[in-house]
């Protein structure tokens, strides 16, 4: 396809139930110019090419199979599949706006800075079901929701980056650090994450700015099977896994990590009790908590490791 001006990629993994609603939002987009929508099956084992066979009559959409597991070999397939400058990601169970990518690609178009730029996220929750009284501002995050105001804004820490379920990333970037590193990002049904974390401070150290902007608005559904505490803990759990891998692999890795992890072990325990008579931040310390004891069980594996290769 010729001249394209973006490329959306949807990497799944069997994800049926949502998956022809995000690919009918993308084929849906008011965008006048060329762009193609490319969909991943990261080695899915139910109806996926099913779903996206039964809209294959459109020529801007393109199916591939990558049997190798994870979110970051999946992005790197579709990233190598497309041919446009901007490439923009959504996830298999999110639903965009009819103006995402016209949003995306003139931000692109008007800043030759951006190296990677996201948008709001709202939740979508299931019928007839009320978001839960112990789900914090916080832990909603957790399922994808996502929302630094009404402005664009300029991300300055690292931890502010916009979500990989609505995230777009300028090609040349993207090859002038090799790509999504497999080492990060979700694999099957662990959640390991961190990975746009880590692009995010690429970006800032080469330069290159990151994004938030407001209108290229995605709603993300929240599944029925997350709702419960237990979801909540194990996402806490990776999510401290997540943040040791990432420092490893920046070569922060040490003795260090066992006080850092220690330390907000700790300061979670305490601010829990801070909370004890709300039960929405209480749980959510309580899951940073958690979290960290994830954390510390990674480092301590990292150095073990390291101490038997010497």
């Amino acid at each position: 396809m010729p001249d394209l001006q973006i490329s959306a990629i949807i990497c799944t993994h069997n994800r049926d139930t949502y998956l022809g609603a995000a690919i009918d939002s993308l084929l849906a987009q008011d965008f006048t110019a060329n762009f193609e929508i490319v969909v991943v099956d990261n080695g899915s084992s139910d109806r996926t090419r099913e779903v996206v066979e039964q809209r294959a009559a459109d020529p801007r959409l393109k199916y591939i199979f990558e049997p190798i597991l994870g979110l970051s070999v999946a992005r790197n397939t579709g990233a190598k599949a497309t041919s446009a400058d901007i490439l923009a990601y959504l996830d298999d169970d999110a639903v965009a706006s009819p103006q995402w990518l016209q949003v995306l690609y003139s931000a692109y178009e008007n800043n030759p800075n951006i190296a990677i730029a996201g948008g709001k996220v709202t939740l979508i929750w299931p019928p007839d079901i009320e978001p839960p009284k112990w789900i914090s501002p916080g832990l909603a995050a957790n399922l994808g929701a996502y929302d630094l105001g009404d402005s664009i804004v300029y991300i300055e820490q690292p931890g502010s980056t916009p979500r990989g379920l609505n995230y777009s990333i300028r090609r040349s970037f993207l090859e002038d650090i090799g790509g999504f590193d497999p080492q990060l990002g979700r694999v099957g049904k662990n959640l390991l994450s961190n990975e746009e974390l880590q692009m995010t401070e690429f970006a800032l150290q080469r330069g290159w700015q990151v994004a938030y902007l407001p209108q290229a608005l995605v709603a993300h559904n929240v599944a029925p099977e997350r709702l419960k505490p237990s979801w909540f803990l194990n996402r806490g759990w990776w999510q401290g896994i997540s943040e040791c891998y990432r420092e490893q692999l920046a070569g922060k890795a040490g003795i260090g990590q066992l006080q850092r992890g220690s330390e907000k072990f700790v300061r979670g325990l305490y601010k829990s009790l801070q909370y004890i008579t709300d039960p929405a931040e209480r749980f959510d310390k309580l899951v940073y908590a958690y979290g960290q004891i994830g954390y510390l069980n990674a480092a301590i594996q990292g150095l073990l490791f390291t101490a038997n290769k010497k």
